[in-house]
């Protein structure tokens, strides 16, 4: 089997302007970009998860997008799975493709080895807590997790019923949190050969504007038709797809829960939010290296200074 000798993310909040810095410096590297985001790996959802568009796609060969269809249940473990084949698959090139977003759920495995929850899906618990969530609401199971796992309930929507029961059945059959499967080295793991993780980040005043500007440009483009359109193809607006920042949001808005204005602003609010927990993820990882962008930089210049950066050995870490 090959070896990788290099791992290489280009991570950081939403609205930094990582795509277009990871189309250059994979172009100045004559390689591809992989995409790291959660929402992006459905199809048909384009214009929300601001996947690359077909000029970007055309710009660079493009993986971990439009991996499967909005009702699947996609996993860490699949996304790792896809991801370690394409860089295989360009290491025996002697190649690097530059791993790109800023899921850090997904960039975490790629980059470290982590201790994994030894418990496999329980079908009988999992049908009686979707039975109780039908009867009771999500809300009360988000409520019993954070019981016996504060630290997983934090991170997990008390919408999103499909990991807070992952999160009770690691507890249920283990009797221990997931949160508290860890390796040795804590939950971040244990660097892989070649790993490099460069954060890429703004003055996060300049962060809000940008947040901003793409919810008004998204709309502009079409985002309320995207779900529309996937409603009307039968997608259940409980997918796990479909409970992602501004999906859920214009489900609500469709079924009567608030009007657009108040929605609008939801969604760039929580986006904004979303963005100071993507840093706070990034900033407690050791591999963390803090790239910081100045507000007049070109995406030029950016991309060159990543290829310097993945060009110098690592100290320090």
């Amino acid at each position: 089997m090959t070896d990788i000798p290099h791992r290489w993310a280009l991570a950081g909040p939403t609205a930094v302007g990582k795509t277009a810095v990871g189309i250059a410096v994979a172009q100045r590297l004559g390689s591809a970009c992989i995409s790291v985001d959660a929402v992006a790996v459905y199809k048909s959802l384009n214009i929300g998860s601001a996947k690359p568009t077909a000029e970007e796609q055309r710009a660079i060969p493009w993986y971990g997008i439009d991996l499967v269809d909005p009702t699947s249940d996609f996993t860490v473990q699949d996304f790792t799975a896809h991801a370690e084949g394409v860089l295989t698959d360009y290491a025996a090139r002697d190649l690097t493709p530059l791993m790109v977003g800023g899921t850090g759920l997904y960039i975490r495995p790629m980059l470290a080895t982590l201790s994994i929850p030894p418990v496999g899906p329980q079908p009988e618990l999992r049908a009686a807590w979707t039975a109780e969530a039908a009867l009771h609401g999500t809300e009360l199971l988000h409520t019993r997790l954070q019981l016996i796992d504060p630290d997983s309930a934090s991170r997990i929507p008390p919408a999103d019923l499909k990991r807070i029961m992952r999160a009770l059945e690691v507890h249920a059959v283990t009797g221990t949190p997931m949160s508290a499967w860890r390796t040795p080295e804590g939950v971040h793991g244990i660097p892989k050969p070649g790993a490099r993780l460069i954060v890429m980040e703004r003055d996060m005043a300049e962060l809000d504007v940008r947040i901003n500007a793409r919810v008004q440009q998204m709309l502009t483009d079409g985002f309320l038709a995207e779900v529309e359109g996937l409603l009307a193809a039968g997608i259940p607006p409980d997918a796990k797809a479909m409970l992602s920042l501004g999906y859920r949001h214009l489900v609500e808005y469709l079924s009567g829960e608030r009007g657009y204005d108040a929605t609008v602003d939801a969604i760039a609010q929580d986006t904004r939010r979303f963005a100071r927990r993507q840093r706070t993820w990034f900033r407690g990882d050791p591999l963390t290296e803090w790239l910081t962008i100045d507000a007049g930089e070109t995406v030029a210049d950016t991309a060159e200074r990543v290829v310097r950066l993945l060009s110098e050995p690592l100290s320090g870490k």
